[in-house]
Formats: C-alpha cells, sequence, structure tokens
C-alpha cells in the first residue's frame, strides 16, 4: 500500500524525481572514484615519487570532490522540495475526502483521528520520502559499486564482505519485523489519546464542575502509560540496531587490516589498494546503514500510509448525482422553494428503531412553517434531509417538484439557508464570519442583515464594528450573540429556503417576537421552516408539525392543533399558563 501510494503521489513530479536519480548517481559514482585515484596516488605517485602524477590526480580528486558536494546538495534540495509536495498534495486530498464525509462517516473515523491522519501520519511519510530520495538510488548504488571495485582490488579479501553482508540483513529484518506492528500499534494510541485530551478540553468545565479531575488524570495517565509503553519499545529496538550494526563493522574492519596487512607483507597485495579496500568496505557498510534508516522508518510510514488509504478509499454515502449542474434542465436550474416530504422514513445504520417513520407534509412559499416536538423525536433530522447532511432511508425529499438526490449538491445547498443549532463562528472578524453565506456582499448588506436578525445594535458597540475579532467557535460572544450572528449570516444569502434549527433558544422573548416579525417579510417569497421548543415562537406560523418519537401525529396551525392534538396540547399546557405566553 505504501509503495503504490508513493508512486502516485510521485507521479505528478517525474522531473523532480528524474533530477534526483541523475544527481545521486553523479554523487554516488564520484564517491565511488575518489578512493581508486587515492590508491592511484598512493602506488604510482608516492610510493614511486612521482609528483607529477600525484599533481595531477590530486587535481582531478579536487574536482571529483566538488562535483560531489555540489550534487549532493542539489539531491538534497530536490528530494526536500519534493517530500515537502507531497505531503501538501495528501493532506489537500485528505482535506478534500473529508469535506465529502457525511457526518455519520466523520464519526466512524473520529474527529481526533482524523486530525491525526492528516497531520502525524503525513508527516510519517514526508520523513520516509526524504530518506528515499536520499537513500533509495544511492544506497544500492554505492553498495553494488562498492563491492565491484572491491573485487577489483583484492578478490581473496572480497570474502569478508560475502561474510559480513548477510548477518547485517539478517540482524535488519529482525528488529524490523519486530517493528511493524509496534508501529501499527503505536499510531492507534496516539488516536486515543488525541481523543481523551480533546474531551478532557472540551469538556473542561464539566470536569471541574463535577469534580472529577483525579478521574480523568488516572484516565488520561492510563492511554498515556501504553503510548510510553509502545514507544520505547519501538525506541529500544532502533537503538538496539545500531550498536550491532557497528559491532559488526568494527569486526570486519579489523579483519580487512589484519588480513590485508599480511597479503601486504606477502606481496600479493599493495599498499594503496588496501586502503581504497578500507574505503569501499565502509562505503559497503554505509549502504547498508543507509538502507537500515529507510527499513527502520518504512514500517511506521506503512502504518501511516494504511491509515490515510483508509480514509481517501471510503466512498462517501452522500454523493452527486451523475448529471452536472450544466446539464440540468432549465427548470431544475431554477426550482422553486416548495417543500415535500414524501413517505420519508430514515434509520441509522443497525439501528433498532427509524428516527423518522413515513413522513409527508408540504411546506410552501409565503407560509412560515414550524416543527415542534419533544427532545429526540427527529426534528433536527428532518432539517438534515433537506441539504442531504443524511440521506432518507426511504420515501422521497423534495425542492421544488425535484427530488434533492437528483440535485448537484453544490446546487442543492446554494439553494439553502441554514441557521445550525450549534452556533458556531469561524475565527476571524465579524465581517469575515457572515460573508461566509455571501463572500461578495458589501458592508450596508452585512448591517441590513445583522439589523433583521436584531444584532446590529451590539455588532455597532464593539471595539471595531464588523471588523472585530471572533475567536475559534465564537467563544468571545455569548450564547444569545452568536445566535443572531448566525441568523445574519443565513439572512444574507437571498435562498428560496430557510431553515432554522432550533435557532432562537438563546434569545429572550422580546428579542425572540422582534426577530419574527422583522423576518416576516422574508416567508412572502421564501420557505422558512423553523424547528422550535417553545410554542410562544410558533403561535403565529401557518403550518405547526408536531412529532413525536418519529412520527408525524399532526400537523396545523396553532388553533387547530389546540382542538385536535393531544400531544399538542400536553407541550402547550406545560408552557403556557393562564392564557399567557412564557
Amino acid at each position: 500500500m505504501l509503495a503504490g501510494m508513493m508512486m502516485r503521489l510521485l507521479a505528478a513530479h517525474k522531473p523532480a524525481v528524474l533530477a534526483i536519480v541523475i544527481l545521486q548517481l553523479l554523487q554516488t559514482t564520484a564517491n565511488l572514484l575518489l578512493p581508486t585515484l587515492n590508491a592511484a596516488i598512493i602506488d604510482d605517485g608516492i610510493v614511486l615519487g612521482k609528483t607529477d602524477l600525484i599533481l595531477r590526480l590530486g587535481g582531478w580528486m579536487a574536482g571529483i570532490a566538488a562535483v560531489q558536494v555540489a550534487a549532493a546538495l542539489s539531491a538534497g534540495y530536490f528530494s526536500a522540495n519534493v517530500a515537502m509536495k507531497l505531503g501538501r498534495q495528501l493532506r489537500q486530498e485528505l482535506f478534500a475526502k473529508v469535506q465529502s464525509l457525511s457526518s455519520q462517516e466523520v464519526g466512524s473515523f473520529g474527529v481526533p483521528s482524523l486530525v491525526t491522519r492528516a497531520t502525524n501520519d503525513v508527516q510519517q511519510i514526508q520523513a520516509l520520502a526524504v530518506l528515499v530520495f536520499t537513500m533509495l538510488v544511492a544506497a544500492p548504488a554505492m553498495g553494488i559499486g562498492g563491492i565491484v571495485l572491491a573485487l577489483n582490488q583484492d578478490v581473496v579479501l572480497s570474502g569478508i564482505v560475502v561474510a559480513i553482508v548477510p548477518v547485517l540483513v539478517v540482524i535488519m529484518y529482525l528488529i524490523v519485523r519486530r517493528l511493524v506492528p509496534l508501529y501499527r500499534e503505536g499510531q492507534v494510541l496516539i488516536d486515543r489519546i488525541s481523543r481523551v485530551l480533546r474531551e478532557q478540553i472540551i469538556g473542561a468545565n464539566v470536569i471541574r464542575a463535577f469534580v472529577r479531575q483525579a478521574h480523568e488524570a488516572r484516565r488520561f495517565a492510563v492511554v498515556n502509560r501504553e503510548l510510553t509503553r509502545n514507544n520505547l519499545q519501538s525506541a529500544l529496538l532502533v537503538a538496539g540496531m545500531l550498536p550491532l550494526i557497528m559491532i559488526v563493522v568494527n569486526l570486519s574492519s579489523v579483519a580487512v587490516v589484519w588480513f590485508g596487512g599480511h597479503r601486504i607483507q606477502a606481496g600479493d597485495m599493495k599498499l594503496g589498494a588496501l586502503t581504497a579496500f578500507i574505503a569501499y568496505i565502509l562505503q559497503i557498510l554505509i549502504a547498508i546503514m543507509m538502507a537500515m534508516y529507510v527499513l527502520m522508518t518504512a514500517p511506521r510510514a506503512a502504518a501511516c500510509a494504511e491509515r490515510i488509504q483508509a480514509v481517501l478509499d471510503t466512498r462517501p454515502a452522500i454523493a452527486d448525482p451523475a448529471i452536472s449542474r450544466a446539464g440540468l434542465p432549465h427548470a431544475q436550474r431554477t426550482a422553486g422553494g416548495t417543500v415535500e416530504f414524501r413517505d420519508v422514513t430514515f434509520a441509522y445504520p443497525g439501528a433498532e428503531a427509524p428516527v423518522l417513520d413515513r413522513i409527508s407534509f408540504t411546506a410552501s412559499p409565503g407560509t412560515f412553517t414550524a416543527i415542534i416536538g419533544s427532545t429526540g423525536s427527529g426534528k433536527s433530522t428532518m432539517l438534515n434531509l433537506l441539504p442531504r447532511f443524511l440521506d432518507a432511508t426511504s420515501g422521497e425529499v423534495l425542492i421544488g417538484g425535484h427530488n434533492v438526490k437528483s440535485l448537484p449538491l453544490h446546487f442543492l445547498r446554494n439553494s439553502l439557508s441554514l441557521v445550525p443549532q450549534r452556533a458556531y463562528l469561524f475565527s476571524g472578524t465579524v465581517a469575515e464570519n457572515l460573508r461566509i453565506a455571501a463572500p461578495d456582499a458589501s458592508d450596508d448588506d452585512l448591517l441590513r442583515a445583522l439589523r433583521t436578525a436584531q444584532a446590529e445594535d451590539f455588532v455597532r458597540d464593539l471595539p471595531h464594528g464588523l471588523h472585530t475579532p471572533v475567536s475559534q467557535g465564537g467563544t468571545n460572544f455569548s450564547g444569545g450573540q452568536r445566535q443572531r450572528l448566525c441568523i445574519a449570516r443565513a439572512l444574507l444569502r437571498d435562498a428560496p429556503v430557510y431553515l432554522f434549527d432550533d435557532s432562537l433558544s438563546a434569545l429572550d422573548h422580546a428579542t425572540d417576537a422582534r426577530l419574527r416579525e422583522a423576518l416576516t417579510p422574508l416567508t412572502r417569497r421564501s420557505t422558512v421552516i423553523i424547528v422550535a421548543e417553545r410554542i410562544a415562537t410558533i403561535l403565529d406560523a401557518g403550518l405547526i408539525l408536531v412529532l413525536d418519537k418519529g412520527r408525524l401525529v399532526a400537523q396545523g396551525t396553532h388553533s387547530e392543533l389546540m382542538r385536535t392534538s393531544t400531544v399538542y396540547q400536553e407541550i402547550a399546557a406545560s408552557q403556557l399558563a393562564l392564557g399567557g405566553r412564557v
């Protein structure tokens, strides 16, 4: 999997990869020539006293060394450049894939795991890419070239090479085989510790409120201890590899000097040839050690590649239909705002009972439609079916007479303007947050939307007005302020359908009343659907849908439902006292 991923990513960088290969071969060739030239200087120059030969060969050595340095620097630059581009490409692919996944699919991976895969896992593959580009060509070329040139210097002494290479290969194989499962387990443990940390940071106030700091500290200590144990085991294996390799290297060097000295004494070998042979032995061992570093990094990168590929291979359950926007009929591209549910059922995979069960209704432009029901009755799920955050298990959801599954997602979602249940703002400024809905909106447009959302006064009172900084999540604003800013953001878009998912819960009654009055012109030209908890918010609605345990048990106006619906009467009785609004 890792090899396939690397080949796919490298396909877009063929010229740079080719340049790296050529530069590494040039660097390795230069490195292999230097010991031979050095041997010639000793045997043919120094021993025979040929000064001109020494100067000439020395000049060649200096030139080759300069080429070697230049090639090494250039290869290092191109290697780092391509490796970082591979990381950027992987992160972009992961980001695009996560954006296409439904909330159910994101939940199956877990948010902390997806963050780890897009950061830590990609960094591991980048680290391997740098090593591969630096060593993958150089190591085999140096090893094979070193063996050939060592044989050229002395065939008998080359038997030492034949003896030590299998020993080094066995050492690396045994260690790498143990590293693979450790690295795979380590990445899972990083996910776990990220998840625990995220929960404890987000739920810090809950932990403090229930005095659970000691319990959470113990829970964190458990996963921290497991990760430490895993990292220690893999670190000890990696640390043990180098001493074992160095023992073999040092013993082989001693053997070369010992047997080489005897061969020089016997007249079977020259002194320069021995120095060259020692250099080639070291180069062979360096090539093996370079391969060792790649093999040490590869198992962790392979585990990371599996995790990244698992995300990239996920097929989104909610995808665009085959038809493109350009191919849409004109009627579809100008679909109206009528919303219709035809016998719609929705159930989560593996659930015992459906969340929504055979829901049918029609919400038309010019009518303010409200959805009310007890907690867990499926109100928000109904709204999530319209922009296809979820897909109906059976039945049809239609906008403007067309099934939402037949419309391209970008067109469908551009036809809707949503205020989510959780009022979320992004880091930036107030203006930047509002322009998420309409990037080309002017400041006057922003103020007009804020005025309708009953947010203009408090935004004008901010130190920098529209340009006041917003912290991540909008935590520097109160809950009511965040809700009104999210409502203003939705109103900034001119859409045929507006969806408010329990978006008025943090507003006081006076602000709620002023906002509903300001929204009245909107309902004349668009379909407005609001999920509400308070009956006082929806008394004037043209159509009220009453949900109970996932079923649509009644629909009509407030006065009609007060006469005909027991469920609605129970809700009203709990919220309305003596005919007054609560």
